[in-house]
């Protein structure tokens, strides 16, 4: 593969047995980085139950070749009350930052989440972090604001950027 090359990788719904490999890409996120405000990270059977905790919304997985998982993103309730129900908070995590994974895995969790008929799509980035800023602005997203100082993680407090992105058109 060339230095430009971008590996393959399929994505698909994630599955009850991909809760190992979804721990597994998330485990640097929770244990070396402010990216995730978990501190302990999730094993596989805590991943598999969170990818039944809501049906109605899409989590995918980015597969490399050998069905080697590389990438997860969801989408989660933006919160809980009725009047939100046709907002979600998407999430991408990929454990080779800079291919292109997490591009391919989120147009297609947006894709999904149109189709689910969902209004609206936002996203909270801890700060700094360029290259998940980069993408969602890229995907369409805007900033919308900045909660200061909102986490506490690895000594130091940490920024959370908002971003929106439009969807469907409910009305």
């Amino acid at each position: 593969m060339g230095e430009d090359a971008k590996p393959t990788v399929q994505v698909r719904t994630a599955r009850d047995d991909d809760g190992a490999g979804i721990a597994a890409v998330y485990r640097p996120y929770v244990a070396a980085s402010v990216a995730s405000f978990e501190t302990d990270p999730p094993d596989a059977a805590e991943m598999t139950r969170r990818l039944s905790a809501h049906p109605n919304l899409p989590w995918l997985v980015a597969v490399a070749s050998a069905d080697q998982l590389v990438g997860f993103a969801y989408a989660a309730p933006y919160r809980t009350r009725p009047a939100y129900r046709w907002s979600v908070e998407t999430s991408v995590y990929v454990s080779e930052p800079r291919l292109g994974t997490g591009r391919v895995l989120m147009n297609a969790l947006l894709a999904a989440c149109e189709a689910c008929g969902f209004a609206s799509a936002y996203a909270a980035i801890a700060l700094p972090n360029d290259a998940s800023v980069a993408l969602h602005q890229e995907l369409g997203f805007a900033a919308i604001g900045v909660f200061p100082r909102v986490g506490f993680k690895h000594g130091r407090w940490v920024d959370v950027g908002w971003w929106y992105r439009p969807l469907a058109d409910r009305c």
